[in-house]
C-alpha cells in the first residue's frame, strides 16, 4: 500500500488534512524517534509535521512562548537566548533537530529533568487536531491554569495516538549566569552513595547523572556562588571541578550515550541501580530522577522488559530490534481509562496504530480491572481552526 504524504503548514492544513482524509493515519515529525516504541503499522495517510514551524506568540516579559509543534527546539532555543531565556530541556535529539511536538509526544526527557521536570511539566497549552478533524485547544499563557480537562499532558508520551499536536505554549525560564560541573569516576554503587550525599545537602544540583563510569553534578547560579557550590561538592563526594571546556565534552558524550540508548527505563530512583545492574549493559542512570537509558544487544531487550516490570518500572524501546522481542514493559495500570480516552479521542483508531503495539486492542485484560469507574475527563472542543 502506497502511503499519501500530506505535510500541512500550520493548525488549518493539519485540520484539512485529517477532516478530509479517511483511513489510518502515522504521523512524523523529524524522525529522531522513529525506532522508538512499537513499528508504526501501514497507514494509508502520513502527515509530516516537519513544516509546522515557527513562533506564534513570545513576549519574554511573561516568560511563555507559543509555537508551532513541527519547529526544531535548537532553533527555538537560539531565538529564546537572545532574551537571555531558555526551555529548560536538555534532550540529547535535540541536536539532531527534534521538535518540539515531537519530544512531547515521545516524553523524552534530559539531565536537566531533575530541577525543571520534563516536557510534561513546561508544556502549560497545546493545540491538538483529532482524527476526525477537530481542533481542540487546552491551557493556555498562564502558568496556573487548569480549567477544564489538561489535554497537553495527555498528548505526552502518546506518540500521536490521540491526535496531532499542533501548536504548544512553554514555560520559560532564566539563562543561568554560570554553570560549574563536578565529575568523579566510580562504579555505580558508589555513585549512588555520593548521590544521596549530595541530596541531603543544600547544594541545588540540576543535573545529576552517572554515566558508565563517571558520576556528573552540574549546579547553576551566579558565578561567585557556583563556584562556591562547585568546591563544596567537590570536597564532599571526592571529585574535581571541571574546566568549561572539560564539562562541555563530558555532557556531550553522556547525549551521545543516551542517543545509542536501546531501552530506556523509569522507576524509583532507589530502585533503578539495582534494574541497571541486573540488566548488565552499558547505562546512563539518572540518580534523582529514575530514568535510565541501556545499551544491551537486541536478544537481551525482553530480559530489560521483565527486570523493570519487577521492580515495577517502565521501560520502551528506543532501538528497535530485529528480532522479536517487546517494544514495551509492562502495560500499565491505567490501561482501561487509556482504552477510553483513545475511544473518545480516535473512536475509529485511525491514528498511529502499531506505535503501542496491542494496548488498545485487545479486550477485558485482567491487568486494567482495577480501574473501572474513572471517566476519561472533557475538552473544549472547536470545530473550525
Amino acid at each position: 500500500m502506497t502511503a499519501t504524504m500530506l505535510a500541512p503548514t500550520d493548525l488549518r492544513g493539519a485540520h484539512e488534512a485529517l477532516a478530509d482524509t479517511d483511513g489510518t493515519v502515522q504521523i512524523q515529525g523529524a524522525t529522531t524517534a522513529r525506532q522508538w516504541a512499537g513499528a508504526p503499522e501501514p497507514a494509508e495517510t502520513v502527515i509530516d509535521t516537519s513544516r509546522m514551524t515557527g513562533v506564534l506568540a513570545y513576549n519574554p516579559a511573561d516568560m511563555t512562548v507559543a509555537v508551532r509543534a513541527g519547529t526544531p527546539l535548537r532553533e527555538l532555543q537560539a531565538e529564546l537566548a537572545r532574551n537571555g531565556q531558555r526551555l529548560a530541556f536538555d534532550s540529547a535529539r535535540a541536536g539532531q533537530g527534534a521538535t518540539v511536538g515531537g519530544l512531547v509526544a515521545t516524553a523524552d526527557s534530559g539531565p536537566l529533568a531533575l530541577a525543571y521536570g520534563s516536557m510534561r511539566d513546561l508544556v502549560i497549552g497545546a493545540t491538538v487536531v483529532l482524527a476526525d478533524g477537530t481542533v481542540a485547544r487546552t491551557g493556555g499563557h498562564v502558568i496556573k491554569n487548569v480549567a477544564g480537562y489538561d489535554l497537553a499532558k495527555l498528548m505526552h508520551g502518546s506518540y500521536g495516538a490521540f491526535g496531532l499536536l499542533a501548536e504548544v505554549v512553554l514555560r520559560l525560564h532564566p539563562l543561568p549566569s554560570a554553570t560549574r560541573t563536578v565529575s568523579l569516576d566510580c562504579p555505580l554503587a558508589t555513585a549512588v552513595e555520593r548521590a544521596t550525599a549530595v541530596l541531603a545537602e543544600a547544594l541545588e544540583p540540576v543535573c545529576l547523572e552517572w554515566t558508565d563510569g563517571t558520576l556528573l553534578v552540574r549546579l547553576e547560579g551566579t558565578p561567585e556562588g557556583t563556584d562556591d557550590r562547585a568546591k563544596q561538592l567537590a570536597r564532599l563526594i571526592g571529585g574535581a571541578v571541571l574546566s568549561d571546556d572539560d564539562a562541555d565534552a563530558a555532557w556531550v558524550q553522556h547525549a551521545d550515550l543516551v542517543g545509542k540508548a536501546v531501552v530506556r527505563v523509569g522507576c524509583r530512583p532507589s530502585r533503578l541501580p539495582v534494574v541497571l545492574e541486573q540488566c548488565r549493559g552499558i547505562a546512563v542512570a539518572g540518580l534523582g530522577t529514575g530514568v535510565g537509558t541501556l545499551i544491551v544487544p537486541a536478544s537481551e531487550v525482553d530480559h530489560v522488559h521483565d527486570t523493570v516490570t519487577a521492580a515495577g518500572g517502565t521501560s520502551v524501546t528506543r532501538q528497535r530490534p530485529e528480532v522479536d522481542a517487546r517494544a514495551w514493559g509492562q502495560r500499565p495500570s491505567a490501561l482501561r481509562v487509556l482504552r477510553a480516552v483513545k475511544q473518545e479521542l480516535d473512536p475509529q483508531g485511525r491514528l498511529c496504530p502499531g506505535r503501542f503495539e496491542a494496548w488498545f486492542d485487545d479486550k477485558g485484560d485482567k491487568d486494567d480491572e482495577g480501574d473501572q469507574g474513572r471517566e476519561p475527563g472533557r475538552h473544549d472542543k472547536e470545530e473550525h481552526p
